[in-house]
């Protein structure tokens, strides 16, 4: 395998030669040579955040694409994550990208739960290169320890990470807290919702759409200070119903009933193997886990984009999405007294029945 970097071409076409080198490195595991293409791509000139932003976040991404299209496994995922982030950590040890600290300090983490430590550890590097200080925490940040942070180090913000949605009252307890300390909190990440619909929601300061936007919005001016009092029931007034706090605490039970009652409803269950059981019960706990941030956020299209990209990657993975609707109709059934969870799963099942007509090319 060659990590020779190709002749000089238009910035564009050349940071994607070297993504599409990189993706081919990255996908056999190779660390050393990921490594020494891109500290070659930085000895030849090549700007040290278009290598993060333009290169290496571009490959991260096609990972995430051909898990969920079942062209690589977990493990294989993971192997090359874990790539990207040693080839991260040695960038910043190049010359190129040694910026002296001449702003402020801004410290950089994971929500509480959130194991996606990579695009947080790309806006510490951008902001690094940006003449940024920057403290960065990593993957799953529990708050007292983060607010502990900001009191020794008086940073001027914190910018917050989350890639899954279900960490979002987590990610709104976050928000508050360092709000409540005076510190003013940026957010991003896919866990936020199509244009960040959920920042504003939750109460964050900013929010940016990636790492290059984040460092534009931080080099504009400081944020605004936040109110003081803020609590998150402000933001949120819907969850005096409570739904949400008893989906949450009985989600266990709930997981149990639907997977019996699924069991009479499809009897080639009774003939799963342990690990396909387990399979299907991690699948329902996913459902009945994002049910109950649909009911924390008051917004039902969330539950609907979740249950069709579950729908998506079971069928990439072989595996017969029939029985998601009636999960959904058991599960209603088990919430029979709770009016709004009711009407999210009915949405969610109106919608995968509107997908499986078009599949079959039936009118809509």
């Amino acid at each position: 395998m060659t990590t020779s970097t190709p002749p000089r071409l238009p910035d564009g076409a050349h940071l994607r030669q070297l993504a599409e080198q990189l993706w081919d490195i990255v996908s056999a595991g190779d660390e050393y040579s990921a490594i020494e293409l891109v500290m070659r791509a930085l000895d030849d000139g090549v700007d040290p955040e278009s290598v993060l932003l333009d290169v290496i976040a571009v490959v991260q991404g096609k990972v995430g694409e051909e898990w969920a299209a079942n062209r690589i496994t977990v493990a294989q995922e993971h192997a090359a994550t874990a790539v990207n982030e040693r080839v991260v950590a040695v960038l910043g040890s190049h010359p190129a990208a040694r910026t002296p600290s001449s702003r402020g300090r801004i410290t950089v983490a994971c929500v509480d739960g959130e194991w996606h430590a990579l695009p947080a550890r790309l806006v510490a590097e951008v902001l690094k290169l940006r003449g940024w200080q920057v403290d960065y925490l990593g993957a799953q940040v529990p708050s007292p320890h983060l607010i502990a942070h900001l009191h020794s180090t008086h940073a001027d913000a914190v910018a917050l990470s989350g890639s899954i949605a279900t960490r979002l009252p987590t990610a709104h307890a976050a928000i508050t807290a360092c709000q409540a300390v005076g510190v003013p909190v940026l957010v991003g990440g896919a866990a936020f919702g199509p244009e960040g619909r959920y920042a504003a929601l939750l109460g964050a300061d900013a929010w940016a759409p990636d790492a290059r936007a984040a460092a534009d919005h931080l080099a504009r001016g400081p944020l605004p200070r936040p109110r003081l009092g803020h609590q998150p029931m402000d933001d949120l007034p819907h969850l005096a119903d409570q739904e949400y706090t008893l989906v949450t605490r009985n989600s266990d039970s709930l997981v149990r009933a639907v997977f019996t009652a699924l069991e009479y409803a499809f009897p080639a269950m009774r003939t799963y193997s342990d690990t396909q059981r387990e399979r299907t019960a991690e699948d329902l706990a996913h459902i009945v886990e994002f049910l109950a941030t649909s009911l924390y956020l008051g917004d039902e299209n969330l539950f609907t984009r979740f249950i069709s990209w579950t729908e998506q990657i079971l069928v990439a993975r072989g595996v017969p999405a029939r029985s998601l609707p009636p999960a959904l109709n058991l599960l209603a059934s088990e919430l029979k007294d709770f009016p709004r969870a009711v009407r999210i799963l009915q949405h969610g099942t109106r919608v995968l029945l509107a997908d499986h007509d078009t599949a079959a090319g039936n009118p809509a």
